[in-house]
């Protein structure tokens, strides 16, 4: 009996077991165009978005003191301050040249005292037994009650006010220099002197970069503090200076001179704020790398 071959065919629509998958139109040239220029709408929207809560808040300040019927010599308005600080620009920048000396001065003072210190204290150990502890000690007695000394060391002048600064800012600085110091890890310095690399080539290379972000975060500090200690030491024994001028307004009841020398001083803080950032920007460009 013979056996019959069957076949079945197969119908058409089979002959191909897996149809492609349908693709997506790439992006046309208009499209991106738009995202682009949406991304940018929206990168601008987001760095506006401060000033536009400053501005809020200013308006805000208009308002409330127009609604209540705010006395000036308890709140004065925005637009009272703008003017008197137009009216006054003469004398409220002559204070201002002062106030700047001493902040520019006792921070720049402090950095050089504080950086080398700190480096110091974190490679040696003797150096730590010894200074370490008189650091503390130093830090511990309240600056405010250190000032009368300075004024009868160093009398009423612009040598007083930069001693303070000095002595308010100093003490963040140095710890964090000294953090910043001893932040790099063991193992690569084990590292570098397995290739024989020097002492000065191991610090320059390695331990300064890494020290360099956290002493600036102590700068950014320290430079907030200057302006603390500059009007301080201003109101202790000057004839010149934001603060003398604003212990002089505040005798006289001179509210909105007052609020002028708070707008010149947050300006000031701001200006030294983003100044010291950009230092950093420039001297860690592998900071701008990894970010």
């Amino acid at each position: 009996m013979q056996r019959k071959n069957l076949t079945v065919d197969r119908p058409a629509h089979t002959e191909s077991a897996v149809s492609p998958r349908p693709t997506l139109d790439a992006p046309k040239p208009e499209q991106r165009k738009a995202a682009a220029t949406r991304r940018r709408l929206g990168s601008v929207a987001w760095s506006a978005l401060p000033l536009l809560v400053f501005v809020a808040i200013l308006a805000l300040w208009a308002a409330v003191v127009e609604l209540f019927k705010i006395p000036a010599y308890l709140l004065p308005g925005p637009v009272d301050v703008i003017e008197r600080l137009v009216h006054d620009a003469a004398s409220l920048w002559t204070h201002t040249q002062s106030t700047l000396v001493v902040i520019v001065v006792g921070l720049v003072l402090s950095i050089v005292i504080g950086v080398p210190l700190g480096l110091l204290i974190a490679l040696s150990r003797t150096a730590k037994q010894l200074l370490y502890p008189q650091v503390i000690i130093l830090q511990l007695v309240p600056k405010i009650a250190v000032a009368p000394l300075l004024l009868v060391w160093l009398g009423f002048s612009i040598n007083t006010k930069i001693g303070l600064v000095i002595l308010i800012t100093f003490f963040p600085l140095l710890m964090a220099s000294i953090s910043g110091f001893r932040i790099l890890d063991d193992r690569l310095l084990y590292l570098t002197r397995s290739m024989g690399a020097s002492r000065w080539q191991t610090f320059w290379s390695l331990r300064f970069p890494a020290a360099l972000p956290v002493i600036f975060s102590g700068i950014k500090t320290s430079a907030t503090i200057a302006i603390t200690g500059a009007l301080v030491a201003e109101f202790l024994g000057s004839n010149s200076g934001l603060g003398y001028a604003l212990l002089r307004a505040s005798g006289a009841f001179d509210t909105e001179y007052m609020f002028a020398i708070l707008v010149i001083l947050t300006v000031i803080g701001v200006i030294v704020n983003y100044l010291v950032e950009a230092i950093e920007w420039l001297l860690t460009p592998w900071q701008r790398r990894s970010a």
